[in-house]
């Protein structure tokens, strides 16, 4: 090997190691946001202090407060607001109309983050009916800053992405196989690593082109999906409203059930949908990151302010 070639050898490799640095030290950072929006829901009622959240998660008042601010970009006190049931309804309120906008008009706002980038392709009707057969799915875990993830990719694009926290790799992995019965599975690490830098790292998704999902539903689960796309980062949904953006209005629950259906957990982001009263609801991958979801969105994105 020349002595160039093992400086591109070593470059890459360098390049490899800061960005696996880089997640995981994001994962540290959202597993002590994690924790620390787990002990402000349990005591909310008593409006703990930054001393009293910071002494929760191991951590000075000042490292706190940084690591916080550098993951939010907002203080711990105004990242709390964001994640009440208060701000949930004030956001359904105030962006109802931006997000009719956007169904009816299909309007893209700067916050969108991946949705943008992202194309919804359903698997062909001979593949939906040999269950994944001659379909290769290549299937990793890695760490991401709202958890570890287990992935699952075809040529044609992501078809599983799920938190890893409430179920082990194995339960993952045998729901990957229950939906796909005919598929070849096998254990490709570098190929899903490459997905995931793509999804949490964003630069690259804009020079590498969409995201593509590869996923099997039913026809009213891909327009629910569909739909799910079109709201804008920082901003919410009811179930009733995914109902009125695919014509389909009085069918609230069906849509919610199609909603926890979502293969793709982040990028088709049922974590911005929740109950026409503001109650956040239920979500599969855990409430404590749901919320951490919406108000990470919620601090890069805010709702413009009521005129």
């Amino acid at each position: 090997m020349t002595r160039s070639a093992n400086s591109a050898t070593t470059a890459t490799t360098a390049a490899a190691t800061t960005s696996a640095s880089l997640v995981m030290t994001q994962l540290r950072d959202y597993i002590r946001v994690e924790q620390a929006i787990e002990y402000l829901e349990r005591h909310y009622r008593r409006q703990p202090q930054l001393p009293d959240v910071a002494r929760a998660v191991g951590l000075s008042e000042y490292h706190f407060q940084r690591l916080f601010r550098r993951w939010a970009g907002v203080s711990p006190k105004r990242f709390l607001q964001y994640l009440t049931v208060e701000h949930a309804k004030a956001a359904l309120r105030g962006g109802q109309s931006v997000l009719h906008a956007a169904f009816d008009a299909g309007l893209s706002g700067p916050g969108r983050l991946h949705d943008h980038f992202v194309t919804l392709e359903a698997v062909t009707p001979g593949e939906y009916r040999g269950g994944g057969e001659s379909v290769t799915i290549g299937y990793g875990i890695h760490p991401s800053p709202f958890g570890y993830c287990f992935v699952g990719a075809t040529e044609r694009g992501i078809c599983r992405m799920e938190f890893l926290e409430e179920r082990d790799a194995g339960e993952a992995l045998e729901a990957l196989a229950a939906v796909w019965p005919a598929a070849r599975l096998r254990r490709d690490q570098g190929r899903t690593r490459e997905v995931v830098a793509r999804v949490f790292e964003g630069g690259p998704t804009n020079r590498e082109g969409p995201v593509t999902l590869s996923i099997q539903g039913t026809n009213f689960q891909i327009q629910v999906w569909r739909a799910l796309l079109e709201v804008p980062a920082g901003t919410l949904t009811s179930y009733q409203a995914l109902a009125r953006a695919i014509g389909s209005e009085g069918s609230e629950r069906a849509v919610g059930r199609a909603v926890g259906a979502n293969p793709v957990a982040f990028l088709i982001p049922c974590h911005r949908a929740i109950r026409k009263t503001g109650v956040l609801g239920h979500y599969r991958w855990g409430t404590a990151r749901k919320k951490a979801m919406l108000g990470w969105e919620a601090a890069r994105h805010p709702l413009p302010a009521a005129s």
